[in-house]
């Protein structure tokens, strides 16, 4: 029996293998605190009133985004490897 396509794998199960979940959270780490302290610093630093939203939002969407880009690559390169082409 020849093993699935990765290409053709379901998108969730791609996201949630090979280590993806770990670099998409050191990604959100590091990116999303650097972005919060960018748009709340003034208000971490004078103990000022943080947006818990805005706080979530923005390690919420590097993790996505980094997610996405690892999904997208992975199909990609098992499409090149099982077929040969872009």
């Amino acid at each position: 029996m020849t093993p699935p396509d990765p290409s053709e794998t379901s998108w969730i199960k791609l996201a949630l293998s090979g280590g993806v979940p770990r670099r998409s959270f050191y990604v959100a780490v590091v990116v999303g605190t650097v972005l919060n302290l960018i748009n709340q610093g003034d208000a971490i630093a004078i103990g000022g009133e943080i947006n818990y939203a805005k706080l979530a939002l923005t390690y919420m969407v590097p993790y996505m985004v980094a997610t996405y880009g690892a999904v997208t690559a992975k199909r990609a390169i098992a499409r090149i490897a099982a077929h040969g082409k872009g």
